[in-house]
């Protein structure tokens, strides 16, 4: 049981580090997004302002890679586990849509005729990391209430053996058949059927938790 509650903390503490990381590369990827809008052509179109200097697009090109690397780095690494374990699924499709906007988009800056498509990928790397971040933030909290559950649950119970002897071992031992008494005020360690005792004499708002007499279940 002990060993089990250890494996849930440290879950637990890598769903926390999980959603800092993918906080701080939202926020790193936002800032940079927007001057990567103010310099995108197809933005200042639909705004109808116009701003550029010599070598802007080179500017454009580095604070995209920027974002594309550090930002898009869970999705770039995602890729390769997917493929590692031939399952293929979310990362894939997000690391090659950023993949194919970001190479395609640095040819045209070195000298491909055609358009860039660096808001699009900054932006779709921003969406993709908060939606993320929200649902790293959703499991942790699902965690975190597992693991008060788990607090409520006796680590230990009363073993009926073959001798008639009552003997406390730690839930993690109990098998099925085994037999377990249940004393007064005790949460009951697992499932199982009553086979002595009276069930209908527990309070309604008590019941399957805290036993007013001894019982005995069998697992």
């Amino acid at each position: 049981m002990r060993k089990e509650h250890l494996e849930h903390k440290k879950h637990i503490s890598h769903h926390e580090m999980m959603v800092k990381d993918f906080r701080k590369r939202f926020f790193v990827s936002l800032v940079l997004t927007i001057p990567i809008l103010v310099l995108s052509p197809l933005i200042q179109q639909f705004f109808g302002f116009t701003f550029g200097f010599a070598g802007d697009k080179y500017l454009l090109f580095v604070l995209s890679s920027v974002v594309f690397f550090y930002g898009g780095w869970p999705f770039l690494k995602g890729i390769v586990k997917e493929f590692k374990d031939k399952q293929l699924g979310m990362m894939t499709l997000i690391a090659t849509a950023i993949s194919v906007a970001f190479f395609y988009s640095g040819a045209v800056v070195f000298g491909l005729a055609g358009k860039f498509f660096f808001w699009e990928l900054a932006t779709l790397i921003d969406i993709m990391l908060l939606g993320h971040w929200i649902e790293m933030r959703s499991i942790m909290g699902a965690s975190q209430a597992l693991e008060a559950l788990a607090k409520l649950m006796p680590s230990e119970a009363h073993l009926l053996k073959d001798t008639g002897e009552i003997e406390d071992v730690p839930v993690s031992e109990l098998v099925i058949g085994n037999v377990v008494l249940v004393k007064p005020g005790e949460k009951i360690p697992s499932d199982g059927v009553i086979i002595k005792g009276n069930k209908k004499s527990l309070p309604e708002i008590f019941d399957h938790h805290f036993m007013m007499a001894d019982m005995f279940f069998m697992l």
